[in-house]
């Protein structure tokens, strides 16, 4: 969304015009999503996150002034429902199912280490998907942070320094580092660049 037009829809969203508020969840929506995915790693949970994103963007959005920029600030709101999601997540881990029928979950065996994926790419693909989440979990919280805003929230380098309160070098040296980490996790270039 242009800057005009961002502005435009800002003020009618705080003079409480619900068409702005659908606009900036349009326009927004499908990058927080795929920021909440990666950050906590379940569709239900990025689902739950965007319904909740959408709330307090109705209750806070008359906090925000023009002097900032938008997008930083949403994704700094995205970023602590993120904290929060995680931090109540490690207090209260999830039940594991006993039977494929339950309702809680994976079963023993979809878990178990040692488990070939099927040959066709929707196989491969989940299997990446579980390689790329399992090691962004291995990343400390701030640098697995800046690297899901950089690269599923496409935020900038600024943007990620003014969502996270912290200088632009060390977002830079997070992210690079971090990648590094996740790239001989997953078994590619042997943590080179």
């Amino acid at each position: 969304m242009d800057p005009e037009r961002l502005r435009e829809v800002v003020r009618s969203a705080q003079r409480g015009q619900s068409w702005a508020y659908q606009e900036l969840l349009e326009a927004y929506g499908p990058r927080l999503y795929g920021y909440f995915i990666r950050a906590v790693g379940s569709h239900h949970d990025a689902e739950d996150l965007l319904s909740e994103m959408a709330l307090r963007l109705v209750r806070r959005l008359k906090t925000y002034n023009e002097r900032g920029k938008f997008e930083p600030w949403l994704f700094r709101i995205a970023a602590n429902l993120v904290r929060d999601r995680i931090r109540r997540l490690r207090a209260n881990p999830a039940a594991m199912s006993l039977s494929a029928e339950d309702e809680f979950g994976p079963t023993p065996g979809d878990v178990l280490p040692g488990r070939e994926p099927g040959v066709d790419a929707a196989a491969r693909a989940a299997e990446a998907s579980r390689e790329l989440s399992a090691a962004l979990g291995r990343l400390d919280e701030m640098t697995r942070q800046m690297v899901v805003l950089r690269h599923f929230g496409e935020m900038s380098f600024k943007e990620i320094a003014a969502v996270c309160s912290c200088p632009l070098g060390t977002v830079l040296a997070r992210v690079h580092r971090g990648l590094r980490a996740m790239r001989r996790w997953m078994g590619g270039n042997n943590g080179t660049d």
